[in-house]
């Protein structure tokens, strides 16, 4: 169509003369401008209508992701106000902190958001190739084939990256938690879609794949329980231990700020074992998620004190003063069995016990 438009404005595009080259007449010329403007005329409208639909499609599939990652983003934005609401109470300590639901709510916003324009953009994609009469069946299945051959390829990544994906979505774990992940434990201290970052009790940082964790043991979730044996003397009265470890733990439960970590009174058991010189009592409480340890700590420091004050003895402890004079220390080889007689080879009980010797045998024979 441009050498006849050339051509009829009387312009040559190639003026090197060619000997076998016939020039082009007016007429040649004018019934190709004829047939251009006819092939224009006939196909602008369908031109055009293929235009205005990829344009429509176009500006469909941008207005639908910007609406659908504002809603995600709206989502998200109550999720953590209704965080910032609970949190410094019972219930924000019974469910999650800020950081933990901030980073929560951030990484299912960040899915979802990748989701929603991955599936936007990519049905508007097919529909502009389907819009120039392109045949996507062999497109569709050329994408099952290599998405199959990088999915075995890249197994493990995507099983890492699945793993992480619902363990985020239900809340398995967040930030700030204390778990045992099996192959490692510690605190949490970042969650991704593909590693869990841990800070063990040394000061480590373990970087675990979510693919490999296979179970998880969540230490900071719910409620703990704080569990503290209490050993004393066989001979000590037990009804007075049992009252002296009431009263410890009633004061407990009153004190600041040990009223807000206790979730329930502290509760006495009662006898966990007998042994011959010694008795073991149970006392347990029920306490937020990750403050079980300080109150045991807690518990132990004032039951000591406690027992001192009323002269109840722990097994193992320096002898107590009573009536002005200090009670011996018990002997340490009291709990000793005695010598055995059979220790000595000269004693009767060796001889009786040792085997008849036999007299030699008779050669001469």
């Amino acid at each position: 169509m441009f050498l006849s438009v050339l051509s009829a404005a009387g312009t040559d595009p190639d003026p090197t003369p060619s000997p076998t080259r016939k020039p082009v007449t007016l007429d040649e010329a004018q019934e190709s401008a004829e047939n251009a403007a006819s092939w224009v005329e006939q196909n602008w409208s369908t031109w055009l209508a293929i235009g205005l639909r990829i344009l429509l499609i176009v500006v469909i599939a941008m207005t639908l992701r910007v609406l659908v990652r504002r809603a995600i983003t709206k989502l998200i934005d109550r999720m953590n106000r209704t965080a910032q609401a609970v949190d410094g109470t019972a219930l924000g300590g019974l469910l999650v902190n800020v950081e933990r639901r901030r980073q929560r709510s951030q990484a299912i916003g960040s899915v979802l958001r990748s989701v929603a324009s991955f599936l936007i953009l990519g049905t508007a994609a097919l529909m502009i190739l389907g819009t120039f009469q392109i045949n996507l069946a062999p497109l569709l299945a050329s994408a099952g084939v290599a998405g199959v051959a990088i999915g075995f390829g890249a197994r493990n990544l995507v099983t890492d990256f699945l793993s992480g994906v619902f363990m985020i979505l239900e809340d398995q774990y967040g930030v700030g938690d204390s778990i045992d992940a099996g192959v490692a434990s510690g605190e949490v201290i970042e969650v991704g879609l593909r590693v869990t970052k841990l800070r063990g009790d040394d000061g480590e940082i373990w970087y675990v794949r979510n693919g490999e964790v296979k179970r998880i043991g969540n230490l900071s979730q719910g409620w703990s329980t704080a569990g503290v044996d209490v050993t004393v003397r066989s001979d000590e009265d037990l009804d007075k231990v049992k009252k002296t470890l009431a009263e410890v733990g009633e004061r407990l439960g009153k004190d600041e700020p040990w009223n807000e970590q206790l979730w329930g009174p502290v509760e006495v058991l009662g006898l966990d074992s007998v042994l011959l010189d010694q008795m073991v009592f149970r006392v347990v409480a029920k306490t937020m998620p990750g403050k079980s340890l300080g109150v045991e700590r807690e518990l132990r420091w004032r039951i000591k004190r406690a027992f001192d004050a009323e002269g109840i003895r722990l097994v193992g402890g320096l002898p107590i003063a009573v009536d002005g004079g200090v009670v011996a220390a018990p002997d340490p080889t009291a709990g000793m069995a005695a010598p055995s007689a059979y220790a000595s080879a000269t004693s009767p009980q060796s001889l009786a016990a040792s085997p008849i010797p036999q007299p030699p045998p008779n050669l001469s024979k």
